[in-house]
């Protein structure tokens, strides 16, 4: 009998007791998370009430009569700014400006991340020291110069525009995750695949793309939620009829025409952030798992 079953019993595993220390754990993990359900749980019941009963002030009072009507009219019908096509055209934007940003920068950095960590050109550090760097610079600081440049490839106020945009921001921070995954690869890997006679992108295709799918979800996961959640961008760079999700929301909340409509404005910022909220439920585990194997690690 091992010693973990002595300790378990007949009767099974014992209970773990309550200290102090596992009593303050709990709490904090309750404050954690009432901190943020209580302002979900007001966004929700206030894009069901209608404006009569906003009015009356009770915050976190329940529908009396609940209804989806500033559901409808955020997505179809609500105005950002002249037009009163709702937050569904800008839902439609963000799609284009998303998927190729997404494809682009991650591609981009795997390849730049795998060259860094096995085939180490001239000079290689310097490079990824110029990369790294590039992650923590401001982007402000690039906004004119980019408007510039853009400017004279015609590329200004337009869906490839904004998606080159996300996409060199993006590179330093998929190079740093996809370097430091590799890195942790036993090299004799590598080796033995070198010794069969592949070369750079045989062995990349077969070899290490398959093994990447955690650092994959990882890096999925936040340039999904920093390309759909960005604001700065998408008002800058795509163009007024190209206007992301977000600009739209800034549209409806701010507009100052008319009477405030808080539960369209609700249920306009809830639409909005479904798409990052799906995304984390889905992938949560593949998320864990890739950090876990690697991901910030270096």
């Amino acid at each position: 009998m091992t010693s973990v079953d002595l300790a378990a019993g007949p009767s099974g595993p014992r209970p773990k007791r309550l200290t102090a220390g596992r009593v303050g754990l709990y709490a904090f993990l309750v404050i954690a998370a009432l901190f943020f359900l209580i302002p979900l749980y007001v966004m929700i019941i206030t894009s069901l009430k209608p404006m009569s009963e906003i009015r009356l002030g009770n915050l976190f009072a329940l529908p009396s009569d609940p209804s989806f009507y500033a559901w409808a009219k955020a997505w179809s019908s609500a105005c950002t700014g002249l037009n009163c096509d709702g937050i569904h055209v800008g839902m439609l934007n963000s799609v284009k400006i998303l998927i190729p940003s997404v494809i682009v920068s991650i591609s981009v950095g795997a390849v730049t991340g795998y060259a860094l960590s096995f085939w180490r050109p001239k000079g290689s550090n310097f490079l990824f020291a110029v990369l790294l760097l590039g992650a923590f610079i401001p982007y402000q600081v690039f906004l004119y110069p980019l408007v510039r440049m853009l400017s004279i490839v015609s590329l200004y106020n337009s869906i490839p525009g904004v998606v080159f945009v996300h996409s060199i921001f993006g590179l330093p921070l998929m190079t740093l995750l996809f370097r430091n995954f590799y890195a942790g690869i036993p090299i004799d890997l590598f080796k033995a695949a070198r010794v069969d006679g592949g070369g750079f992108w045989a062995i990349f295709l077969r070899l290490m793309l398959p093994l990447s799918t955690p650092i994959i979800v990882v890096a999925a996961i936040l340039q999904i939620t920093g390309i759909w959640n960005d604001f700065l961008f998408g008002l800058i760079f795509a163009g007024r009829e190209n206007f992301p999700m977000t600009v739209q929301l800034n549209n409806i909340v701010n507009s100052s025409f008319g009477e405030k409509e808080y539960n369209v404005n609700m249920a306009a910022t809830i639409l909005t952030a479904l798409v990052p909220l799906f995304v984390y439920f889905v992938s949560g585990r593949w998320f864990v798992r890739g950090i876990a194997s690697g991901a910030v690690k270096g």
